[in-house]
């Protein structure tokens, strides 16, 4: 950290200039310090023609926190190169990544201000029927090509060591998986929904399952993962969608970013209780985002399975039976991980906007129950739904609780 300083606007753009050829030594360049992140710095560097970049550092703590939280930043490297990875997979729908430097901690990347964040979309209640499509395209072909399936021994081993990210799977590994079900400092409990926390406090066999899943996120890794998709790490419009910050990108189990995403379109869904006051809307909304959601895995699980019959390496893998049961595994997983999603967005640290712009106390508070309650539903049965058809009619068949 000897050459690192923390970056200025105008630190940002010299780094866009020196970097690129969107451009020219003549432009008067504008930098802005914009968004609400809670890790790093993210600047807009823009010329008069309208042409931007944004440059993005990493702080050596966590922005949200202050320097009582110290971060590694490496985490810059991490992202860099787990975008740079996924981008030469799937270009189509990963932020490119234009320059990358070590010592500044700083990663150049294409501006996305033309799409918006999916999360804000979703809340406000838009559909974009390509999203569940292109995300299962994104990650059968990112998690399929760095997977055993492709990789050799002494390449995945490799690359397991080239992205062990202990910081960042920390911050996962506390807030997914362990301080929901304790009373942690860090948990954000909102007090009408108190006595439901505490009864996850006291939940022994959730926690047992919850354990389950901890440890293959500990000891599982099959393929280099986004680690954090999420629909506020995705730009979409009408026609495209592209994933960004990476940085908690590590080997891990398959089912744990399928199930991130799951997990948050189930979050949209117990939100929309709250945030659709027109009974229609509500109604078309919800059957969107079951039918997102069964598109999502479908697409996914064949995606998959077409790229295990005819791209896997290792001969040993290529056994069809073999393929089945590890499919149904991530199916599993997927359930399992989208479960813990939805119960550490309600009571843990980092909450999101589709329960939190819920204006209505009591409303809230009846759709944070219903994310607690499919939560623990998806975590405990997960092995017993066997396919995406009886999850999408466990929830449908979910009341409103009171």
């Amino acid at each position: 950290m000897s050459d690192y300083q923390t970056f200025t606007a105008d630190d940002a753009r010299q780094f866009a200039l020196s970097h690129s050829d969107t451009f020219r030594d003549s432009d008067k360049l504008e930098a802005e310090e914009f968004g609400d992140g809670n890790l790093n710095l993210v600047f807009r560097v823009k010329n008069q023609q309208g042409r931007s970049l944004i440059v993005k550092q990493a702080l050596p703590y966590a922005r949200c926190v202050g320097e009582s939280w110290p971060l590694t930043i490496d985490r810059a490297r991490i992202e860099a190169e787990v975008l740079l990875r996924h981008g030469r997979i799937c270009p189509e729908h990963t932020v490119q990544v234009l320059h990358y430097d070590a010592a500044k901690a700083a990663i150049l990347m294409e501006d996305l201000g033309q799409l918006t964040i999916l999360r804000s979309e979703l809340v406000a209640g838009k559909q974009f029927p390509r999203l569940a499509r292109q995300m299962a395209q994104y990650l059968a072909h990112t998690l399929f090509h760095t997977s055993d399936f492709v990789l050799n021994g002494l390449q995945k081993k490799t690359e397991v060591a080239r992205f062990l990210n202990p910081e960042l799977c920390l911050i996962t590994e506390d807030l997914f998986f362990t301080d929901p079900y304790c009373n942690h400092e860090r948990n954000n409990i909102h007090q009408a929904i108190l006595p439901q926390a505490r009864e996850l406090w006291h939940d022994e066999a959730l926690q047992a399952e919850v354990a389950r899943l901890k440890a293959d996120f500990l000891s599982k890794p099959q393929a280099l993962l986004h680690g954090d998709v999420h629909s506020g790490s995705i730009f979409i419009d009408a026609q495209q969608c592209k994933v960004i910050d990476a940085e908690f990108g590590f080997y891990g189990p398959i089912g744990f970013d399928v199930g991130s995403l799951i997990g948050n379109l189930l979050l949209n869904y117990a939100g929309q209780f709250g945030l659709q006051e027109d009974t229609t809307a509500l109604e078309q909304q919800h059957r969107y985002l079951l039918e997102q959601i069964e598109t999502l895995w479908q697409g996914f699980a064949s995606e998959f399975s077409q790229l295990m019959q005819t791209q896997t390496k290792e001969s040993s893998f290529a056994n069809s039976s073999y393929q089945h049961f590890f499919l149904q595994q991530v199916l599993a997983d997927s359930i399992g991980y989208a479960g813990c999603e939805l119960i550490r967005r309600t009571v843990g640290l980092a909450h999101v906007a589709d329960l939190e712009l819920i204006r209505n106390e009591q409303l809230r508070a009846r759709s944070e129950r219903l994310a607690l309650m499919l939560g623990r539903q998806l975590i405990m049965q997960r092995h017993s739904l066997t396919t995406i058809q009886q999850l999408l009619t466990l929830v449908q068949h979910q009341e409103l609780p009171a």
